[in-house]
């Protein structure tokens, strides 16, 4: 199956390389020419000058890009040239109503459509073994399955149009407490003045123990914060969750806090930090980063 990738950022790299170690990657698109161009020539993958061109040669294209502007706008330029049956799979973290506006986009077009966002950092990216919640057709989604295996070893089809996004939605609403209570944790052993990389050697042995302390812990306390999964992206992804909530008439407090504490580090020039980078907010020691 031919497939083209579009968005060469942080995860979309590491997946796009995956899709080319599966023998599956027909070409890529990147907003920023130079990316694509950079990626071609360390891969030999072919770099496409424009949409339009990269939807006439795949029989699949996965997208991830940063927001649900940028999805309708890439969905809009690539289905005049979809091939007939072509499926896209759109790895960004958008809104429901957004997801099923870009199938509605594609579908007209003679294709299909998933919305498969997509969780486990940047390591997960690299190293193939996301996990990817998927909304659309089931018979799309076998039928694609190869494509998604090559970036992820859970894929799991959640339900139609828009119940990929609406998972995603949970995964960051869970984000944000994780992010809280390890960066408070942490601060608070800090305070103590105990030793960090012990405390978080032997915390991660017990029913404290999470993939984000275990990933994240030992350069948080060092003041190095690259992404990873940049801090106004989640604020991003978070406002998505509670415009969601409120459409429910639910709250999701510890959500907007963390938003709350998002927009104050971005305000400072850290939007661009992994999330990590909340650890700034909470210690109460100079730190390096």
């Amino acid at each position: 199956m031919k497939t083209g990738f579009v968005g060469l950022g942080a995860m979309g790299l590491g997946m796009a390389r995956n899709l080319r170690r599966a023998g599956l990657l027909a070409g890529v698109w990147n907003r920023t020419p130079e990316k694509a161009r950079t990626f071609a020539a360390e891969t030999g993958t072919l770099a496409y000058a424009g949409l339009a061109d990269l939807a006439a040669a795949c029989d699949a294209i996965v997208t991830c890009v940063s927001a649900d502007a940028d999805v309708l706008e890439v969905m809009g330029a690539l289905a005049p040239a979809l091939r007939p049956g072509a499926v896209v799979v759109d790895c960004s973290t958008v809104g429901v109503a957004t997801a099923r506006r870009a199938a509605e986009i594609v579908r007209q077009a003679g294709g299909d459509f998933l919305d498969a966002p997509v969780s486990g950092g940047v390591e997960g990216a690299r190293s193939g073994t996301l996990a990817l919640m998927v909304g659309g057709r089931t018979e799309t989604v076998e039928k694609i399955r190869p494509v998604l295996e090559a970036m992820g070893n859970s894929i799991v089809h959640m339900g139609d149009t828009g119940a990929g996004q609406a998972t995603k939605a949970v995964n960051q609403v869970m984000c944000a407490g994780v992010n809280q209570a390890v960066t408070e944790a942490l601060a608070f052993g800090q305070a103590l003045g105990l030793d960090l990389d012990k405390v978080i050697e032997v915390v991660s042995g017990g029913a404290a123990g999470n993939w984000f302390l275990d990933k994240r812990g030992k350069t948080m306390v060092r003041g190095v914060f690259q992404p990873g999964f940049k801090l106004a992206l989640h604020h991003k992804d978070l406002n998505i969750c509670l415009e969601m909530a409120e459409r429910l008439g639910i709250s999701l407090p510890l959500s907007a806090r963390t938003r709350d504490d998002y927009a104050e580090l971005m305000a400072r020039g850290h939007g661009e930090d992994d999330i990590s980078g909340l650890f700034r907010l909470k210690s109460t020691a100079p730190l390096k980063g």
